[in-house]
């Protein structure tokens, strides 16, 4: 039998390993005392475990010797631009509808007020640069063209060609016409002198209550023909075209832009007579189908005016049976105001005009047929 203070040493050794065992700490021995899945041994392992090696991103970024980061940048707020502001392309001011003097004066002073109105309420500038250039262009490259029959393309501007003026005339015409559905008669008179340097030309139309509308046209006569110098068409109040042979430009008392001419270029009264003294100079030339463009000016605007010739024709006129050729412009397709002109030109009478139809896009038309003519 053990004595009993042996015994209460082995129990207090006993006490001892379990506090021991309870408090993890591990014991000095070859093989650990533990049991799978026991708190002692997990405490153990983890403790015991050596620690992972880094990755070697991070092994080398510790090798590098430390620098120093840059300071951050500051963040600088966009600056915000402005939207530029767009000038607004200038509207171009509406090109005048030229009338020709064989209608109506009171539907001529109608259509007068409105174009004014129309040119007010768009704008108050002259054409653009642009538009200017293209007219430019244009007559001064046409102030006379003549392109035989069955041309493919514009042959360009011709040598100076003949002309043959024709005698001093007064003729005298009937009216008939139609204005905004409404038909009228009337008389008309063309009047044509000169003498051999300086030339005349007046053209009247009168309508019963209706008023007077006149064009008069003057100038000199050269190698080439007609060179106007003052053109003016006169019904309430009076508009004129200046031409400027120095300057080589027309400049005009309607306010309008000056637009640019050069020799040859006719007036809406000459370019008539002009047209029979090149039929009266070469009249084997002109063949039917030949093509005559000029570059004409009315009261306000420069345009290109071509006639194409056609066969002779015999007319029934009030002054009697008369033949004469036929020459006739169609309106242009790019402009919907064009008119249609037609031109009867009599040999007889040295080419000068016995017929003359005017009819406008709306259907308005002055038909002038000559009842006499005389010397003046």
């Amino acid at each position: 039998m053990m004595p009993r203070r042996t015994l209460l040493l082995l129990t207090a050794g006993v006490l001892a390993l379990h506090w021991l065992a309870l408090a993890g700490v591990p014991l000095q021995s070859h093989t650990p005392l533990h049991t799978p899945g026991s708190v002692f041994s997990t405490r153990t392992l983890a403790a015991a475990a050596p620690a992972p090696a880094p990755p070697p991103t991070q092994v080398a970024a510790a090798a590098a010797p430390t620098t120093a980061l840059p300071p951050p940048k500051r963040h600088t707020p966009p600056v915000r631009k402005e939207p530029a502001v767009r000038t607004p392309a200038p509207t171009p001011t509406p090109q005048p509808k030229e009338v020709s003097a064989l209608a109506a004066p009171e539907a001529i002073e109608i259509q007068e007020t409105q174009e004014i109105a129309e040119a007010t309420e768009t704008t108050k500038t002259v054409p653009t640069v642009e538009a200017a250039a293209a007219v430019e262009v244009e007559v001064a490259s046409n102030a006379i063209d003549i392109e035989p029959p069955g041309a493919v393309a514009r042959s360009g501007p011709s040598a100076t060609p003949a002309v043959h003026i024709p005698a001093p005339q007064r003729l005298q015409f009937d009216v008939s016409g139609e204005v905004k559905k409404f038909h009228y008669s009337a008389r008309a008179e063309l009047l044509w002198q000169h003498d051999g340097q300086q030339y005349q030309a007046r053209q009247e139309i009168s309508i019963l209550f209706l008023g007077t509308r006149t064009q008069t046209s003057a100038g000199a006569i050269s190698e080439g023909g007609l060179r106007p110098q003052r053109f003016a068409d006169r019904s309430r109040s009076e508009q004129a075209a200046h031409f400027d042979y120095a300057q080589g430009q027309v400049t005009f008392s309607a306010n309008t832009p000056a637009a640019p001419m050069v020799t040859g270029t006719q007036d809406r009264l000459s370019v008539f007579i002009q047209l029979g003294a090149l039929l009266a100079a070469e009249p084997e030339r002109y063949l039917p189908g030949t093509r005559i463009s000029l570059a004409t000016v009315g009261a306000r605007t420069a345009d290109v005016w071509a006639f194409t010739v056609e066969k002779e024709e015999t007319l029934d006129l009030p002054a009697g049976t008369i033949s004469a050729r036929k020459l006739q412009r169609l309106p242009r397709r790019d402009h919907d105001y064009d008119q249609k002109a037609e031109l009867w030109l009599a040999p007889s009478l040295g080419y000068l005009p016995v017929r003359i139809r005017i009819t406008q896009a709306n259907g308005d038309f002055a038909d002038l047929r000559l009842r006499s003519h005389a010397p003046p």
